[in-house]
């Protein structure tokens, strides 16, 4: 068992994800940076698909009643081992927390999103075959909260990983594809998307990162019937301001498409935080 000392601002149980029910409005949520957690999971020996923690901003403590082997990723911060002398814990290897130890995180240099990965999983009960926290529609496990007790799984694997290199810093560049709604706006609203980097508004959250720069004004008005949204679709709201849809997004959505994500960029876009700046690139397009 982990108990949650501190959640830090926000921390959620994440998998990868419940895909194939957006027919029924259901969000397929998990991780917002997928390939931190998976990364996560293999330095500690399980299965890429298990449940970890996702902190936003760091500043957790866990208490670990049993031993466990850790790895962390994502979001580069300060981890420490109250209660466990001898024990380095660091980012991107497996490390062994002892019974009773408490592991605190610091805040991250740079990025948003840390992955704790704990040797067998979290186990908490899984709906409809996720143990990930929806923070749109409350399916999964509530937020994590002080007291909170998580169950850890049994262990079904090996280490065989000393340590990983951590994917260095990108660049803040999302590269895009246009449409699929861009003929409702107004000629060059793409170049305009493109040519001056947009800065991260503090309303954004796992739904998806809100903007703040120039304004990608309409050609057509009135009203677009309800159409199934992608991770990393960049909705336009009435305001002109766009926001780039992450893991809680819903299924459909209203506004007009500008132009899609690249799914590559889906793990920088999960890292931006409030004040970042952030540009879009047109992807380029290969002929076979």
């Amino acid at each position: 068992m982990i108990e949650v000392v501190a959640p830090g601002p926000y921390a959620t149980v994440q998998d990868l994800g419940r895909p194939g029910f957006a027919h029924l409005g259901v969000p397929c949520s998990g991780a917002a940076d997928a390939p931190a957690l998976r990364l996560a999971n293999r330095l500690v020996g399980n299965a890429e698909w298990l449940a970890g923690i996702e902190l936003t901003f760091g500043g957790a403590r866990l208490r670990f009643a049993d031993a466990a082997w850790v790895a962390v990723t994502g979001a580069p911060l300060e981890v420490r081992a109250a209660g466990a002398s001898g024990v380095r814990p660091g980012m991107g290897a497996p490390f062994w927390v002892p019974a009773g130890a408490e592991l605190r995180f610091g805040l991250p240099a740079e990025g948003l999103r840390t992955y704790v990965a704990v040797r067998g999983g979290i186990a908490v009960e899984p709906v409809l075959g996720s143990r990930s926290t929806d923070s749109l529609s409350g399916l999964g496990p509530p937020p994590l909260r002080a007291g909170t007790v998580l169950p850890v799984g049994v262990p079904d694997g090996t280490i065989t990983v000393d340590q990983a290199p951590l994917p260095g810093p990108r660049p803040p560049v999302l590269r895009v594809v246009p449409g699929p709604r861009d003929d409702w706006f107004e000629a060059g609203a793409l170049k305009v998307l493109c040519d001056r980097p947009y800065e991260v508004s503090q309303d954004s959250n796992r739904v998806g990162v809100r903007l703040l720069g120039a304004e990608l004004a309409r050609a057509r008005q009135g009203e677009l019937p309800s159409e199934g949204m992608v991770t990393g679709a960049i909705q336009v709201p009435p305001s002109g301001q766009p926001i780039v849809f992450l893991a809680d997004h819903p299924p459909t959505g209203g506004y007009p498409v500008i132009a899609v994500v690249l799914s590559a960029d889906l793990p920088v876009a999960a890292q931006l935080r409030p004040g970042d700046r952030v540009r879009f690139a047109l992807a380029q397009r290969f002929s076979g």
